[in-house]
């Protein structure tokens, strides 16, 4: 019995799959278009005709398999001004913690944009410009109000790197974490477990910092706020 043929949109996302395993595995420069269509099953003409080129099949790989291609596309989870801090940092984690339950495809991917953080192609630079920077941002604002200040200040700006920080070693050292600490990371009830504390270790740098704040300001600002 023949296999059936592969055309049209499956002949696509097989290409993608393929080039999410091969980019993920091996990198952009030692990856070739042959070794992916080989992969994939598919005829080498077939990457120029959907992705014109290495570098869109790279982009692509890169982008879709992703629910959110850029980090500015999970500021609507913790961004909004009628959230309390504790839903916001909840929506925070949430874009950290759900790709991670997602399929081996997903997984690859996450890999993926860790190699391109160590080798990058130009997404990287383009990320931080487009994603990361209003993401972090969007952070700071949240920060600003729960403080109820009007400018982001250096302290604001180091506890944006440390609360960002929690979610983003999830990613970076998550084949890690599962070596060492499997229960913790493995299984989506573990995960959501991880998301409520990651939420309180959130939660508990925000506190330390009021205090801080709280004590170096001049002693008639602080019985305002008592």
């Amino acid at each position: 019995m023949r296999n059936p043929r592969i055309d049209g949109e499956e002949s696509r996302q097989r290409l993608l799959h393929a080039a999410v395993h091969c980019f993920a595995e091996h990198g952009f420069s030692k990856t070739s278009t042959r070794q992916i269509a080989q992969q994939a099953g598919v005829n080498i003409a077939a990457i120029s005709y959907y992705f014109e080129d290495k570098a869109g099949l790279y982009r692509a790989a890169y982008t879709e398999p992703m629910s959110s291609g850029c980090a500015k596309d999970d500021i609507a989870l913790f961004g909004g001004s009628a959230l309390t801090l504790e839903q916001a940092l909840h929506g925070l984690y949430s874009g950290f913690i759900e790709p991670l339950k997602q399929n081996i495809l997903v997984q690859q991917c996450i890999r993926l944009h860790m190699r391109e953080m160590v080798e990058p192609t130009g997404l990287w630079d383009e990320e931080i410009d487009q994603g990361i920077k209003p993401y972090q941002a969007a952070l700071a604002k949240l920060l600003c109000r729960h403080y109820g200040v009007k400018r982001v200040d250096d302290d604001i700006t180091r506890l944006v790197v440390s609360i960002v920080a929690l979610g983003v070693h999830m990613f970076v050292g998550r084949d890690l974490t599962l070596k060492l600490y499997p229960r913790i990371a493995t299984t989506p009830k573990a995960l959501d477990v991880m998301a409520e504390r990651l939420v309180m270790y959130a939660r508990a740098m925000i506190d330390a910092e009021g205090a801080r704040r709280l004590a170096a300001a001049p002693k008639h600002e602080r019985n305002l706020n008592v």
